[in-house]
């Protein structure tokens, strides 16, 4: 399955078609999660703990059941009890226990926000009112927020069942560090020895949330039967479905999902929070139910991208050769054990060749909400510290930044973190077209600077289903289970229509629900247009090859004796070349020459290959103030070929944007007793569209040969840079070397004017 690299050989490839839901979304129409309704429905709400840390004596709920209006109150106690068993979904992988406990405390609340009872009413305001009837009776425990006090042999252990994975032999006692992961290689100590140039420090980063548009919300119905239903917003409707069966132990045929349209979630909607919830709540109703999270529910109560402390040395030749990486890092976990560690260390120095390298990851335990996936999980974090190293190299050496990452650049064939070779990877073109660009050797303004920085993402494939099918019009019908974040209909669509050789707009995408098609992983970790699209193309090839065989069969020819060309079966028996059927046709006497035209494909996809991003960035710094002011940005990556340019446009723009918010403003803030104190976007200080320049991209097309349209996930890699991007370049208008994130005004300056005292 060769990729072809004439992209003028494609109808649809790499054009920008309007998106196909892109009217329903503009004029309001299209339904998410808060918009839907069903007859009958009560109204949830849910009780949130107020203490950081505290144990449950017992929850009264007689006062909130006696209020008119009131349906159905539940606990942590309505779930069944479950066995540990780990489950993947997406990126990383939870123990259901623990899902079902975040879903409803059971023991213990183990953060501001954990949820420990939920109220269905005839109104909002109703079960808003039985909430406050609620009695429950707390011992607030000793909490721990930061990442090494919650290390100490004397910090709160938030589990007496969590031992440290990841350690020989077994420790001996429960700990806040749930998990240590590492990659050993070489002989570092010594190269560190005989390096021309060591770089050192310790670099700090803040949890940050995805900041979604749509919060997080549900319906749902258990019939008396046995069977449910769940509507929702979400990465992933079979996630959803999996999870929620496996905490309530039910069935999985017996839960139906329904996945709405998607406001937002970068990796943060691959889980649940509020579905079996509301699940319970139906079943003791007997009526639906709709919960749906506040935007204050959404900051104390889902998973953000971890907190860091990292610590690295950094060692080089006189030449700028990368001898030895050492580096040891620590992410917040949340209230429950989770996986970032283990694409931190995959992730941390992978883009460079590096002989020798002691890569140690954690992930501990706080009471935070538990973390999740934020586009790249885990690797913006590390790439700062490695790319801020770099520049100092670069700086110390006198080499051109650019250059310094070309002398070290990942190429085809060089060694993965895994163990294996590099495929066809463009990291060193997007170094060269990085330098060749126009903003690269543009002067610079007075109290401007320009940082660089370069990331990769390993990309996925996975499960992923498609159907494609004809109706007797000849318009296509693609249906897929991976729903629609990034413009992903389009995509299948362009996909669709150029393997079948008809127009774009003969194609229509839908998202099926979970009883209408087969398995798909959920949307995330840039997989879903290589592997779903890799299905909807053998779908249709296997519709194509439906078609040849029925045009053989009216024209009592071979099989082989019809070829595909342009939308049309054409005959190659020698005197009949001039023969030919449009898909059109042959849809209309499809039931007459065998039935209905229809393919279902369910693949496990391979061949993915890593996306590799290069990024400038001008700031203007005030240095009275601290203030910064993103200058001028510019984004490069390898994107294996655009299906849809716009998209993968966007991509590169949006996820640039989020790391620059992350670089310069977003972070939790805790306050002493341990409560969220910005739990919304007028304290949550998220970049707009004043902040920013126009974000110019360039899309480098190393195509992908393990897909047919040369296919690279995209999504991920624009966020892992831009952190470093931004810090290299503050870093250099300050003229101090700042390991710090957020870069606020505030911190800014305090480092600006403690280095002129000092």
């Amino acid at each position: 399955m060769n990729a072809p690299h004439d992209k003028a050989a494609f109808r649809h490839i790499g054009t920008r078609p309007v998106r196909p839901d892109g009217v329903d979304k503009v004029t309001g129409k299209a339904l998410y999660g808060p918009d839907f309704t069903l007859p009958g429905m009560l109204q949830g709400a849910i009780l949130r703990s107020p203490h950081p840390h505290a144990r449950i004596r017992g929850i009264d709920t007689r006062k909130a059941a006696a209020l008119p209006g009131v349906k159905a109150i539940v606990t942590g106690a309505d779930f069944p009890s479950l066995d540990s068993i780990v489950m993947a979904v997406g990126e990383t992988a939870s123990d259901i226990v623990d899902v079902a406990r975040n879903c409803l405390a059971l023991d213990k609340a183990l953060y501001e926000g954990h949820a420990v009872a939920a109220v269905a009413a005839t109104t909002s305001a109703i079960a808003e009112a039985a909430l406050r009837l609620i009695d429950v009776d707390y011992e607030v425990l000793p909490h721990v927020l930061d990442l090494e006090d919650a290390l100490r042999e004397d910090a709160p252990i938030l589990h007496d069942h969590v031992f440290t994975k990841g350690v020989t032999p077994k420790p001996d006692k429960p700990s806040n560090a749930s998990l240590r992961a590492e990659l050993m290689r070489g002989d570092v100590d010594a190269a560190m020895a005989g390096a021309a140039v060591v770089v050192s420090g310790r670099y700090t980063l803040e949890p940050v949330h995805q900041g979604y548009i749509e919060p997080h919300a549900c319906v749902g119905s258990w019939n008396s039967d046995g069977q449910a239903q769940l509507w929702c917003s979400s990465q992933g409707a079979f996630a959803v479905r999996s999870l929620t069966a496996a905490t309530l132990l039910i069935h999985q045929a017996d839960l139906r999902v329904t996945p709405l349209e998607i406001g937002g979630g970068f990796g943060g909607k691959t889980t649940i929070y509020l579905e079996p919830v509301a699940l319970l709540l139906s079943r003791k109703a007997g009526r639906p139910v709709r919960l749906a999270m506040s935007r204050g529910d959404v900051f104390r109560a889902t998973g953000p991208a971890p907190g860091a402390v990292i610590d690295l040395k950094l060692a080089a030749a006189a030449d700028g050769t990368l001898v030895a990486a050492d580096m040891e890092f620590k992410y917040h976990a949340g209230a429950f054990p989770a996986g970032a560690a283990h694409p931190g260390v995959v992730g941390s120095v992978g883009h460079y060749r590096v002989e020798n390298a002691r890569l140690i990851g954690w992930d501990v335990l706080c009471n935070r909400p538990a973390t999740k996936a934020y586009r790249a999980p885990g690797a913006p974090q590390v790439n700062f510290a490695v790319e801020s190293a770099m520049d100092e190299i670069a700086l110390k050496l006198g080499i051109d930044p650019i250059d310094l990452r070309l002398k070290n650049a990942v190429r085809p064939g060089d060694t993965q973190p895994d163990g294996a070779p590099f495929g066809a990877i463009g990291f060193v073109e997007c170094l060269e077209a990085a330098r060749a660009h126009p903003h690269y050797t543009a002067p610079l303004r007075a109290n401007t600077a320009r940082g660089i920085a370069a990331g990769y993402w390993f990309n996925y494939g996975g499960p992923s289903t498609a159907m494609v099918s004809l109706g007797e019009d000849g318009s296509v019908l693609v249906a897929t289970g991976s729903p629609d974040i990034g413009g992903s209909r389009a995509a299948m669509a362009i996909m669709a229509a150029e393997t079948l050789g008809i127009a774009y707009e003969n194609v229509r995408v839908i998202v099926a629900d979970t009883a209408s098609i087969g398995f798909s992983m959920v949307t995330g970790g840039s997989r879903t247009t290589f592997a779903t699209g890799l299905a909807v193309v053998e779908a249709a090839q296997q519709v194509i090859a439906t078609l040849c065989a029925r045009a053989a069969k009216i024209w009592r020819v071979a099989a082989d004796q019809v070829a595909w060309r342009d939308g049309e079966a054409w005959c190659l028996a020698a005197g009949q070349e001039a023969r030919h059927l449009s898909l059109r046709h042959l849809a209309a006497r499809a039931n007459n020459s065998g039935g209905p035209i229809s393919a279902q494909v369910g693949l496990n996809a391979d061949g993915y290959l890593p996306g590799f991003c290069v990024q400038i960035c001008d700031v203007e710094l005030d240095a009275e103030t601290g203030h910064v002011l993103i200058d001028r940005y510019t984004v490069v990556q390898d994107v294996g070929r655009a299906i849809h340019a716009d998209y993968v446009e966007g991509q590169l723009q949006g996820g640039a944007v989020q790391g620059i918010g992350w670089a310069l403003n977003e972070a939790y803030i805790y306050n002493s007793a341990g409560l969220l104190d910005n739990a919304g976007f007028l304290d949550y200080r998220m970049p707009v569209a004043s902040d920013l320049p126009m974000i110019d991209t360039v899309m480098v097309e190393v195509p992908n040969p393990g897909h047919p349209y040369g296919v690279k996930g995209v999504g991920e890699a624009p966020i892992v840079p831009a952190l470093a991007a931004v810090g290299n370049a503050v870093s250099r208008a300050a003229g101090l070397r700042l390991r710090s994130l957020p870069l606020s005004p505030d911190r800014v300056h305090g480092a600006i004017e403690s280095a002129r005292e000092a």
